[in-house]
C-alpha cells in the first residue's frame, strides 16, 4: 500500500463551461474528474437535509432530551445549539469553497494544516470522519428499525394489550434488511441519488410541516406555554440533581439533531459550480434544518403533559416517548391510536431516506480516502462503474454498518455510547481542519467564492471551542453512581478511534502515507 493508487480514468465529455471550470478547478487541486457532475446546488442541499433530517434526529433521540432537563432543556437549548452548530457550518463552509473535493475534511486537514504535519492532519482527520459516518450510518438505520419494532407493538395491542414486542435478533434482521436496500439504492447512477436526496428533503420539510399541524390539533391535553419553555425537568431517575449539569446533558439531543452536513462537501466532485454549491448546501441545510427542527420539538413539547409516564417503559410503547404520545392523543380524541401510528409512519420514511443518503455521503468519502490510498485493499475501494458509482465502498459501507450494530446482542450500553461516536467522531473531523485553518493557516488561507472575510477567524474560533465542548459533554457520565450498566463508553470508544488511528501512523502509515495522491501529475 506504501505506492500511491493510481487507475485509468477516462474523462468525462464537458457539456458546459461551468463544468469546465469545475473540471479545471479539481485538476488544481490534483484529481481526474471520475464521478458524473449531476448535481445542482439544490440536490447538493437536499443530501445534506436528508441526513440532518431533524424530524428524524429530534424523534429517536427525544428520550435523552426529555429526561435531562425536559422541554426547556430543548425548546430553549435548541437556539444555543444552532447558533454554535451555524458557527461549524459557516467555517466549514469557506474551507469548501476553497477546496471543492470529495475527499473534504481530511484535503481540507492536508492543505491547512502545512507541510511537516499534512500527513498526520490528514491521517486522522480521515479516520475519525470514516469511522463516525459507518456509526452515523448504524445509528440512523438501527434507529429505524427501532422505530418500526415499536410501530408493530403498538399496532398490534401495545406492551399492556398483548402486543407484539420483537426479540433484538428480528430487530437485528429489520436493520439488516434496511442496510440492503439502501445498498442496492446507493448502486444506482448519480440522477437517481438527486432524486432520493429532492424527495428526503421535501419528506422531511412536508413531513415536520404536516405533524406540527396535527398534534396540536389533535391533542386534548395540551402543555401551557409556561410549561413549554420554562419547566425544568429534575426527575431524570438517573441520580443527577445539579440542574446545570441536567441542561448540559440536555444539549446532546440537540446537537445529535444536527449533524451530517459534510455530505455537502463529499458530493462537491459530482455537483456543478462546486466551490459555491458545495458551500451553500452547508449553511442553507443547517439554516433550515435549525427552523424546522424547533418548530417541531415545540409541538411535540406540547404533548409531554406527564414526563414521568412517558419515559416509563412499562407504558404500551416501552418507553418511547414520542411515540406513547402521540399514540394516546390519537386514541383520546378519536378512540384509536392509529393516526399517531401514521404519524410515526412518517417519521420513519423520513428515517429511511435519512439513511440512504448516509450510505450516498459514506461512500463518497471511502471512494476519496481510497484514491489517497489510505483504507486497506483501496485498489479494490477505489474503483468506478460504468455509471461512475463507487459501487464496492457503497457495499463497503453497508457492511461495516452491519457489523457494527452486532453490539447490540451484546451490552445495550456499549451500543449506545457507540451511536454516540456517530456525533463526536464526525465532530472532531470537522473541528480538526477549521482548528488549522485560524492556526497554521491563519495567514496562507487563500479563500474561495464563498468567505466570511475578516469574520473567518473569529467565526472559526468559536466553532473550534464549541467542537470541544461537545466531545467533552459527550463523554461526561450520565448516571451516578457510575456503574456497568450505565457507564458512559463514549470516551472508550473515542479513544479507541484515536489509539488505533496513531498507533497505525507510528508503526505503518508514516512511513508511506503522505496526505492527498496527486493523481493528474499536477502538483498540489
Amino acid at each position: 500500500m506504501a505506492a500511491a493508487v493510481s487507475r485509468r480514468s477516462v474523462e468525462l465529455p464537458v457539456a458546459d463551461p461551468a463544468a469546465d471550470r469545475d473540471r479545471v478547478r479539481l485538476h488544481q487541486l490534483g484529481y481526474k474528474q471520475e464521478l458524473k457532475r449531476g448535481l445542482s446546488v439544490l440536490s447538493n442541499f437536499a443530501l445534506s437535509f436528508s441526513i440532518i433530517s431533524v424530524l428524524m434526529g429530534v424523534t429517536i433521540t427525544y428520550n435523552t432530551g426529555l429526561r435531562y432537563g425536559g422541554p426547556v432543556s430543548m425548546t430553549i437549548g435548541w437556539f444555543f445549539v444552532s447558533a454554535l452548530n451555524g458557527c461549524v457550518a459557516l467555517s466549514m463552509a469557506e474551507i469548501c469553497s476553497a477546496y471543492p473535493t470529495s475527499g473534504g475534511l481530511y484535503y481540507w486537514s492536508a492543505k491547512l494544516a502545512g507541510k511537516d504535519w499534512a500527513p498526520l492532519a490528514s491521517w486522522l482527520t480521515g479516520w475519525f470522519n470514516i469511522v463516525g459516518q459507518w456509526a452515523g450510518t448504524t445509528s440512523v438505520d438501527f434507529s429505524l428499525a427501532q422505530l418500526v419494532q415499536v410501530i408493530i407493538l403498538l399496532g398490534t395491542g401495545g406492551l399492556n394489550g398483548g402486543g407484539y414486542m420483537a426479540s433484538k435478533y428480528v430487530v437485528l434482521a429489520i436493520y439488516g434488511a434496511i442496510l440492503v436496500v439502501h445498498g442496492l439504492m446507493n448502486s444506482l447512477p448519480i440522477h437517481c441519488l438527486a432524486w432520493f436526496g429532492h424527495l428526503g428533503a421535501f419528506w422531511n420539510a412536508a413531513g415536520t410541516f404536516a405533524l406540527v399541524i396535527i398534534i396540536p390539533a389533535v391533542a386534548k391535553e395540551r402543555a401551557s406555554t409556561e410549561f413549554i419553555f420554562t419547566h425544568l425537568n429534575t426527575d431524570n431517575g438517573m441520580g443527577i440533581h445539579n440542574k446545570a449539569y441536567i441542561l448540559a446533558m440536555g444539549l446532546l439531543m440537540s446537537q445529535y439533531s444536527l449533524i451530517g452536513y459534510d455530505a455537502s462537501a463529499h458530493m462537491t466532485e459530482e455537483t456543478k459550480n462546486a466551490d459555491w454549491s458545495g458551500p451553500m448546501g452547508i449553511v442553507t441545510s443547517v439554516a433550515l434544518s435549525s427552523v424546522f427542527g424547533w418548530i417541531y420539538l415545540v409541538a411535540l413539547a406540547s404533548l409531554m403533559t406527564d414526563i414521568p409516564y412517558l419515559l416509563d417503559p412499562s407504558n404500551d410503547a416501552g418507553g418511547y416517548a414520542v411515540a406513547q404520545a402521540l399514540y394516546d392523543a390519537f386514541r383520546r380524541r378519536y378512540g384509536s391510536g392509529v393516526g399517531g401510528l401514521l404519524c410515526l409512519g412518517i417519521v420513519a420514511v423520513t428515517t429511511f431516506l435519512c439513511g440512504s443518503a448516509c450510505v450516498t455521503s459514506n461512500s463518497r468519502m471511502g471512494y476519496a480516502f481510497s484514491r489517497d490510498g489510505a483504507v486497506p485493499f483501496s485498489r479494490l475501494w477505489y474503483r468506478v462503474t460504468k455509471q461512475e458509482v463507487p459501487l464496492n465502498v457503497v457495499w463497503l459501507s453497508v457492511s461495516v454498518a452491519f457489523v457494527m450494530a452486532l453490539t447490540s446482542l451484546g451490552s445495550q450500553v456499549a451500543f449506545q455510547a457507540m451511536l454516540s461516536v456517530a456525533t463526536v467522531g464526525p465532530y472532531i473531523a470537522y473541528g480538526l481542519p477549521i482548528f488549522f485553518r485560524v492556526t497554521t493557516a491563519r495567514r496562507s488561507f487563500v479563500p474561495g467564492p464563498f468567505n466570511l472575510g475578516s469574520y473567518g477567524l473569529l467565526v472559526g474560533r468559536v466553532a473550534v471551542t464549541w467542537v470541544v465542548a461537545v466531545t467533552v459533554l459527550f463523554s461526561l457520565p450520565v448516571a451516578y453512581p457510575v456503574a456497568a450498566d450505565t457507564f458512559n463508553y463514549t470516551p472508550v470508544l473515542v479513544g479507541g478511534v484515536l489509539l488505533l488511528s496513531l498507533g497505525s501512523w507510528l508503526l505503518h502509515a508514516r512511513f508511506w502515507f503522505q496526505g492527498p495522491v496527486n493523481n493528474v501529475g499536477t502538483s498540489i
